[in-house]
């Protein structure tokens, strides 16, 4: 099930468990987010195509985290009147995990129920797991076996003149 979805005035094809960089949205890390501008929806193969809009559809998102982009360097200069000017910009984004895709009276509850396969854990929360998890001690290292003795260098042969 994917979607054709309007997010902070771009167009995305969004599926359940996707992570998304959109440009900068007005909410917490941690908050539930709902998108209502559904363009087209697919539903196994059933397609909803909006006048605009689908009725009813949304997408359900959580905001990861708040991120910046890329530095892009502006060069402006012209040409034979020694202008020029640098300027550098870095455009801010929000990282979103797409929870599901949502048809006409659905809930985000109910669509998590329907679908088997687990979303994946942000980087951090992954890391906050682990961390919490005792580790297991390490087997302790075996000494390092002795290296054989060098080898002596061949005793150089000397080579006597024949007398005639």
């Amino acid at each position: 099930m994917y979607a054709i979805v309007e997010i902070a005035g771009q167009q995305f094809k969004v599926e359940r468990g996707q992570r998304v960089y959109v440009h900068r949205l007005e909410a917490n890390e941690g908050a539930n987010v709902e998108f209502d501008r559904v363009y087209l929806l697919d539903n196994q193969g059933k397609v909803s195509v909006g006048n605009p809009l689908v009725d009813g559809a949304k997408v359900a998102a959580t905001v990861l985290s708040h991120v910046k982009g890329d530095k892009v360097a502006v060069f402006k200069k012209k040409r034979r009147k020694g202008f020029q000017k640098w300027n550098n910009h870095r455009q801010s984004f929000t990282e979103i995990l797409i929870q599901g895709v949502l048809g006409k009276g659905e809930q985000v509850k109910d669509a998590l129920a329907a679908v088997k396969r687990p979303v994946k854990l942000h980087r951090n929360l992954a890391e906050k797991v682990e961390a919490e998890v005792v580790a297991t001690p390490k087997a302790e290292k075996k000494a390092p076996a002795k290296k054989a003795p060098a080898k002596k260098a061949a005793a150089k042969k000397t080579t006597k003149k024949k007398e005639d």
